[in-house]
């Protein structure tokens, strides 16, 4: 959305994620990112952490139960979303303020890892994503790739097994 505040936020999970549903069947996806900004000091010659910051993080539908399905607690991942914010009142009716990531996309980082992606079979009932129409990229839900897509196909790509550069 325009005008919405977007960040990108790289750190680990602090647990898998916890996956529910709402009572109108939607997939939601929580997890916490913990990020912890590492500089060097030239003078001590050494790395310092510095302050750890705690990201709530929601995502919905498929992705939640992608999401649910991939990570665990510990694995380094990069999370790409809008901050939210929201009021609620505790027990004690104390008025608390939290500020959330609404994610958009999420994977794991490869700086230190592999990972092996397996695409999702196509839905044929389910109408294509908004955010994927909105970027006027990937195929949406219950679309089939496209036939030249070197990414799409099974086994591999149409480069055969040496890469394409």
């Amino acid at each position: 959305m325009a005008g919405d505040t977007t960040i990108t936020v790289i750190g680990n999970l602090t647990a898998d994620p916890e996956l529910r549903w709402t009572q109108s069947g939607a997939a939601v996806a929580d997890f916490t990112v913990a990020s912890t900004p590492r500089t060097y000091d030239r003078n001590a010659g050494e790395w310092r952490d510095g302050d750890t910051l705690f990201m709530r993080c929601s995502v919905w539908r498929e992705t939640a139960e992608n999401v649910a399905e991939s990570l665990r607690k510990g694995m380094r991942v990069i999370v790409q979303g809008r901050l939210t914010q929201r009021s609620y009142d505790t027990q004690h009716g104390e008025r608390r303020t939290v500020v959330e990531l609404q994610v958009d996309e999420v994977g794991p980082s490869l700086r230190r890892a592999r990972a092996q992606v397996t695409r999702n079979q196509a839905q044929a009932a389910s109408a294509p994503s908004a955010s994927a129409s909105a970027s006027g990229g990937a195929a949406g839900w219950g679309q089939e790739a496209p036939q030249h897509d070197p990414w799409g196909e099974p086994g591999g790509s149409a480069f055969g097994s040496e890469p394409p550069f």
